[in-house]
């Protein structure tokens, strides 16, 4: 049963990376003739004034899309019901807390290849403080949806199950690395991309959230990441303008609780 549930969500969330690979890397004739046609539409070269690029944001609107529309079609609460009855048949009991910490790991590799002389497309202030407010955008919005909507989760344990909340980090430092990194290699993104489906696996399978509570999560770690990326030239334009600065945004995770420690050092 896993390995199907991963194949679903890999066929899922791979072709996600690509067409957002796609559409930020295409810089010659040549490398538009090898792509696949029916993917032009998702397809975006770089806009007048850095405006971005509306296409990249229909994937995980699409997603989120379906997350709503699930709360109350019949047929994708069906698919809930029988995904969590099949997986607790076939591994009754399971419960692991790697999800807790596989969530962030994208977001730390990308520190990790800093540190190990891999430069990826920003700055450590730069893409430190996309980071952030990638993160205050995507909690801020999942926290009010789960107060909003009061889903019950599979295993009952309480009313805040849509979206979920590790999904929605996972995929949105997958993101973060995928962004930082597409002009040293596309693996990075890939390997993020992976784990941010595992964690939403590893949620299926510790019975904490519905399919329907995984597909909007990644919608909105998707979107988060991307309105991060576009809301943060203005900041940076309005806010630093020629100061040097040393920031440090460190994610944390205890039973019951996370969050993120912000350290920021203005320099002279």
């Amino acid at each position: 049963m896993f390995k199907k549930i991963f194949i679903l969500f890999l066929n899922s969330c791979v072709p996600i990376y690509l067409m957002a690979q796609q559409s930020d890397s295409l810089t010659t004739r040549k490398s538009v003739q090898h792509i696949n046609q029916s993917h032009a539409f998702f397809l975006c070269t770089k806009t007048a004034n850095n405006k971005p690029c509306i296409k990249s944001f229909i994937i995980p609107v699409t997603l989120i899309t379906y997350g709503f529309i699930g709360l109350g079609n019949n047929s994708i609460k069906k698919i809930n019901i029988s995904t969590k009855a099949e997986l607790t048949e076939d591994h009754p009991g399971f419960k692991t807390i790697t999800d807790n910490y596989l969530q962030y790991s994208p977001a730390v590799a990308v520190y990790a290849l800093n540190a190990f002389n891999i430069k990826g497309r920003n700055n450590f202030r730069d893409r430190t403080m996309i980071y952030a407010i990638s993160t205050i955008i995507s909690t801020s919005t999942v926290q009010a949806l789960k107060t909003i909507t009061k889903v019950e989760r599979p295993d009952g344990s309480g009313s805040n199950s849509f979206p979920s909340g590790h999904t929605t980090t996972a995929f949105a430092a997958a993101e973060f690395l995928r962004t930082e990194y597409k002009g040293v290699s596309p693996f990075y993104g890939i390997a993020g991309y992976i784990t941010a489906t595992a964690t939403g696996i590893l949620r299926l399978y510790n019975n904490k959230h519905w399919v329907n509570d995984i597909v909007t999560g990644a919608g909105f770690g998707i979107l988060s990441t991307k309105l991060a990326y576009w809301i943060y030239p203005v900041i940076k334009k309005r806010l630093f303008k020629d100061k040097k600065m040393n920031t440090m945004v460190m994610p944390y995770y205890q039973p019951g609780s996370g969050g993120i420690s912000f350290v920021h050092n203005f320099q002279q």
